[in-house]
């Protein structure tokens, strides 16, 4: 996803500013947005070892940064015994 203007990032759950940064860079720059299969307009980004998960409203086109979360290594193991 290329956004070509101003990208509008409202943060509900007060983020660290560089995590707000680094998503306004991604979606400049053309970041891959993985659409959330049960909620329309709904995306995970994922960057390094972290996940985005974002809403972009359909009429505005306002981005709004619900959540993060690191990226869990695979490991091989389902846990069964």
């Amino acid at each position: 996803m290329v956004l070509e203007r101003e990208l509008e990032i409202e943060d509900l759950r007060k983020h660290p500013a560089e995590a707000v940064n680094v998503l306004r860079d991604l979606l400049s720059g053309g970041a891959e947005l993985m659409p959330d299969p049960k909620r329309t307009g709904f995306y995970e980004l994922h960057h390094q070892s972290t996940v985005y998960y974002i809403h972009v409203s359909p009429a505005t086109g306002k981005i709004i940064l619900l959540a993060t979360w690191p990226i869990r290594a695979a490991s091989g193991s389902d846990g069964a015994a």
